[in-house]
């Protein structure tokens, strides 16, 4: 069983790279420089249901290292990784709690991931007043995160109840 586990994953993974690399070609300006829509973030979630907060942190850390070496470059690794393990933790608190639906978890991943990355790049140039962009980010991450987190949700309406 574990060999069908380690396959679904790494399906997983090579559909959150595609994912990933269809993302940055889509010419999607929202107005917001650095607001995407978070396509990969669908893989992440449904992984965080299907199989567990283990199985989604190591697919959604490696495809942001890998992605990031094949379509980007050191500075968008750091980023990705920061706003990543932000939303990441987030997500998996809130539906540990029980309390929050697919939609409501995926909107606060990305609400933030966007604040992550906000903070690193703050740390990083030195300056705090870029957190006054937070609020454009907050909604983009906001409405990206609601129109992921419905996209998620009708798809595991679909899968099979487990991955094992």
């Amino acid at each position: 069983m574990k060999t069908k586990k380690t396959a679904y994953l790494g399906m997983f993974l090579a559909l959150a790279l595609v994912c990933s690399y269809v993302e940055s070609l889509i010419p999607f300006y929202f107005g917001i420089p650095g607001a995407k829509l978070g396509l990969t973030n669908i893989v992440v979630i449904i992984l965080l249901y299907q199989a567990g907060a283990k199985e989604a942190f190591i697919v959604s850390m490696l495809r942001i290292v890998l992605s990031g070496f094949l379509f980007g470059n050191l500075f968008g690794i750091l980023y990705s990784l920061f706003g990543g393990l932000f939303s990441f933790f987030c997500m998996t608190f809130l539906k540990r709690t029980r309390r929050f639906r697919v939609v409501s978890v995926s909107a606060a991943g990305g609400v933030s991931h966007n604040l992550g990355q906000l903070i690193i790049a703050s740390v990083i140039v030195e300056n705090w007043n870029l957190l006054y962009y937070f609020p454009a980010l907050l909604l983009a991450g906001l409405i990206t995160g609601i129109l992921i987190g419905i996209a998620a949700q009708e798809i595991l309406l679909r899968l099979p109840s487990d991955m094992d």
